[in-house]
């Protein structure tokens, strides 16, 4: 088939039923039949190799038996149709037989249509949504690896489908993230709140090319870990893998901050972490408990920095974005983190991102830590980083601002990689510093001020009015530490006793 205008096609026939609202709806429907498509066509696969493989799925639930249409004007269509979905169906797939003995390819059924939903009401023209996705011929290689494109623009599609967009991290950072970490043959990446697998793809990616024998692919096809909290980008991320080859991923429905941090062992920890943790979202009590004393912040960007450096093995290595209210926060919980990573983990690296990379879903501005578990060479005595490199990625030449016309591309990443490899300072003519390198000490001695390096007044974004509120109200809080922080050490120069009250 044409796969040019899959997504088009698609969309027009939706448009016409009553049942769909919006764009987060039409995707959502159109994610859980692309699953039992998908599905279906590894089922083939696994029935080839395995003598004995049965199917999780009851027969007349199976894709290939109710879904393709034959010309013969047998195949369901109209109210039998929508009665089959909507009462055999999914009743079925939600209340399948699962258990701790159950493999994960087939427990990834259940799982997917947990929370499920179907919206369509018109019976004929979900018949004619149904055939236009049986028509993917995904045994062929090439036209499954060109719908694994398609499905690309499915999950960008997700930035401008309402709350969705916070689920898709652009193709280019994630790639330039992975890249840069340097996967190796034999190591485990996770992410856990991994949304649609952006970064568990491109760590696949980059991985590939180091695959030489059997051995080492079936090192590849072991070495992801996910969790998503949230079902529909749970449905899109497996579906993600099984498209990009992994029989058995290993991405769990679940809530990666129940679990207390400290009780985690070797076999729960990863080599490497690619993270873009949920920001701007707060957790309950009971979730807090599950960390140090001195780290239970009620931000969960915070609470999953902390995950991340107890699940990050010794020599592992992490690259994590995070919201700039990170870099500059001096609430005890931010000042504990950030502590840490600079005496426990070799912080080596944080790149300054443009506020538009996620535009539209929030114009907020991030930035990438790059840190490993283990103690950097020279590093002084108290502490595993030596320094820190802070480098700032401008817009790129002709562009105001990323826009979803006009998104982030591999490209634009160019100048760290360049910078990367040959480190230096760079200073505009106007004292605007690029690229500057900060030692351990000097980062406590600015109380973990990691506000470096910033963009010009004249480039930041105007955030919505609830964001600009909650930005100015941190950075206040920040200034205002900064000046007690002065005030207190020229009093303590100067000897004087001060009565405050």
């Amino acid at each position: 088939m044409s796969l040019s205008n899959f997504v088009k096609r698609i969309r027009n026939i939706m448009r016409n039923d009553a049942g769909i609202n919006g764009d987060a709806q039409r995707i959502e429907q159109i994610a859980w039949m692309l699953f039992l498509k998908v599905y279906d066509e590894k089922e083939k696969d696994w029935e080839m190799d395995e003598d004995d493989y049965t199917s999780i799925i009851p027969e007349q639930c199976r894709w290939q038996n109710w879904a393709k249409d034959d010309g013969s004007g047998n195949a369901l269509t109209a109210d039998k149709l929508l009665d089959f979905v909507n009462n055999t169906l999914f009743p079925t797939l939600k209340e399948l037989p699962v258990d701790h003995k159950t493999p994960i390819k087939k427990a990834i059924v259940r799982t997917t249509f947990d929370d499920a939903n179907q919206y369509m009401k018109d019976g004929v023209l979900l018949r004619q949504v149904v055939n236009v996705i049986d028509e993917l011929d995904l045994s062929n290689y090439e036209e499954s690896h060109a719908f694994g494109e398609i499905y690309e623009t499915i999950l960008k599609e997700m930035q401008s489908a309402g709350s969705s967009g916070e689920f898709y991290t652009p193709r280019a950072l994630t790639d330039f993230m992975a890249k840069t970490v340097n996967p190796q043959v034999g190591e485990r990446m996770a992410d856990f709140a991994c949304g649609t697998g952006g970064f568990i793809v491109s760590w696949l990616k980059e991985l590939d090319k180091k695959v030489e024998t059997g051995a080492d692919r079936d090192s590849y096809n072991a070495s992801v870990y996910g969790i998503e909290k949230k079902q529909f980008p749970y449905m899109l991320c497996v579906t993600n893998l099984l498209l990009h080859g992994i029989d058995m991923p290993q991405i769990y429905h679940d809530n990666s901050l129940t679990k207390d941090v400290l009780n985690y062992s070797d076999d729960e920890r990863f080599n490497v972490i690619l993270m873009n943790p949920p920001y701007g979202g707060n957790e309950k009590t009971d979730v807090k408990s599950h960390f140090p004393s001195d780290m239970r912040s009620s931000e969960t960007a915070d609470l999953f920095m902390v995950l991340i450096m107890y699940r990050l093995l010794e020599k592992g290595r992490a690259a994590v974005i995070v919201p700039d209210g990170f870099l500059f926060g001096v609430d005890g919980a931010k000042l504990a983190i950030k502590t840490k990573l600079l005496r426990d983990f070799n912080l080596h690296t944080i790149i300054r991102l443009p506020g538009s990379i996620f535009a539209p879903y929030t114009s907020i501005a991030t930035n990438i830590l790059f840190f490993n578990r283990e103690k950097a060479e020279g590093a002084a005595e108290g502490f595993s980083t030596k320094e820190t490199w802070f480098y700032r990625l401008d817009m790129p030449e002709g562009y105001k601002h990323f826009s979803k016309t006009k998104p982030m591309r591999e490209e634009h990443c160019a100048p760290i990689l360049e910078w990367w490899n040959n480190r230096k300072a760079i200073i505009n003519s106007d004292s605007d510093e690029k690229a500057k390198c900060f030692s351990a000490e000097e980062l406590m001695d600015l109380d973990c001020n990691f506000d470096q390096c910033k963009f010009p007044k004249d480039e930041e974004e105007i955030l919505p009015p609830a964001e600009l509120l909650a930005s100015y109200y941190k950075k206040r809080a920040a200034l205002d530490h900064e000046i007690d922080r002065t005030l207190s050490e020229i009093q303590r120069i100067l000897g004087i006793e001060l009565n405050l009250e």
